[in-house]
């Protein structure tokens, strides 16, 4: 009864996942490997199983082994019953070619996207902000955080951004400014144009109407300045709005992606250190002794992220290259053009107020612009004769009825 339990084989739990065999011809390297880690085996695991796949080597590059694949047998041989050491032995000492048999374990991404990984992702995020102490206390790794240069190159790009905003606020508050003074030269040559105008003097005219037209030109030159300056305000809004955003999204999804893979990362540290403690306590571990189909899983969830998080950190490499080509040479251009339109406008006002000197301009002031006719004379002064004259009349006629009513009281009295 004793010998019958101890040839008993517990089955296999595929947690509802399927196999199918095949088989694959792997030529090796120059170090003689074919670029896989292998798991599980004697005495623990009744099967042996890959654990990951290296990147550019001859299993990466064929592409049919992948993580949580098991692996029956080596150029036909079997090897069920053997050790992970044993097999590696036996891979080693063939040259050249080797074949592998094995058995395809097709899973579902999503049955390994549990909630504990997604709890994992969520500290991941959290720690990415905090120190290395309380990391540590967390029992959270920080190293891949830490040592991230895109981190340093979003912070790099955010700056860059809050350069160009407070460069487009500052801009847009000068040309605001350019055009209210444009709008007063504006103003000043219409008041001097029109005194030219109804100046009688010649030479005045000439001086006002002169120094007026400057104040136009004046204010056409800084019309002109603000349409050239005006798509400089554009490409740096299409850089700060667009492009900047569109990056962020881009690491955004980088970042769930780097979060994602740490957090399987994380998964199967703890399941090889629960193997750990149960193999040096000699107990048994149901998920190991039915042929560890969950932590394959895992594996496979593994190596699906680090795929996706790999072209992920390739796309965002090449995006924030290419954004920070673009800020180094287009802010150069932008501001070559800004400093160019702003000096041709000062010095084209420059050298129409040095054509304007109009001044001093000699003024009749006791001729108007209502005096028409100076030959002719108004007869201003016959017309206050008679005005006295007729005052005259009326103060003689009221003298006189007082003097009559005097008379008057005088004679009843």
């Amino acid at each position: 009864m004793f010998d019958e339990m101890l040839d008993y084989e517990v089955e296999e739990d595929k947690l509802g996942m399927t196999v199918t065999s095949g088989h694959v011809v792997l030529k090796k390297d120059t170090q003689n490997l074919i670029g896989i880690s292998i798991g599980g085996g004697a005495p623990l695991c009744p099967c042996l199983y890959v654990v990951q796949v290296f990147d550019n080597t001859p299993a990466a590059k064929e592409g049919s082994l992948a993580a949580g694949d098991e692996i029956v047998g080596v150029n036909g041989q079997s090897v069920k019953g053997r050790t992970k050491v044993e097999v590696a032995r036996m891979i080693q000492s063939i040259k050249a070619e080797v074949t592998i048999n094995y058995n395809k374990l097709h899973a579902d991404p999503k049955q390994g996207k549990s909630l504990d990984i997604i709890l994992k992702k969520v500290k991941h995020r959290v720690v990415e902000n905090m120190n290395s102490n309380t990391a540590d206390a967390l029992g959270l790794s920080r190293a891949i955080l830490c040592n991230d240069g895109l981190l340093k190159k979003l912070e790099e790009m955010e700056r860059t951004a809050n350069m160009y905003g407070g460069l487009i606020v500052q801009t847009r508050k000068l040309l605001k400014a350019i055009f209210d003074l444009s709008q007063s030269h504006k103003a000043f040559g219409e008041v001097f144009s029109g005194i030219g105008v109804r100046e009688p003097q010649p030479a005045a005219s000439e001086a006002f109407s002169q120094f007026g037209e400057a104040h136009r030109n004046m204010e056409k030159f800084a019309i002109k300045m603000l349409k050239t300056v005006k798509p400089m305000i554009s490409d740096l809004n299409t850089f700060l709005h667009k492009a900047v955003p569109d990056t962020r999204l881009t690491v955004k999804k980088y970042l769930d992606a780097k979060f994602e893979y740490l957090s399987y990362c994380l998964k199967v540290k703890e399941m090889d250190d629960e193997e750990y403690s149960y193999a040096a306590l000699q107990e048994p571990l149901y998920r190991v002794e039915t042929g560890n189909y969950e932590y394959r899983l895992v594996l496979r969830c593994r190596q699906e992220a680090r795929t996706r998080f790999a072209k992920m950190r390739s796309d965002v490499l090449v995006k924030m290259e290419l954004l920070d080509q673009k800020h180094v040479q287009d802010i150069v251009f932008q501001l070559q053009k800004f400093v160019t339109a702003m000096a041709k406008y000062h010095t084209d006002c420059h050298n129409v107020m040095k054509t304007a000197v109009v001044f001093p301009i000699e003024v009749d002031l006791s001729r108007g612009t209502f005096t028409y006719d100076t030959a002719n004379n108004f007869n201003d002064g016959e017309d206050d004769d008679d005005e006295e004259d007729d005052d005259d009349e009326m103060i003689g006629q009221e003298l006189g009825a007082q003097g009559d009513n005097i008379l008057t009281g005088d004679l009843l009295n």
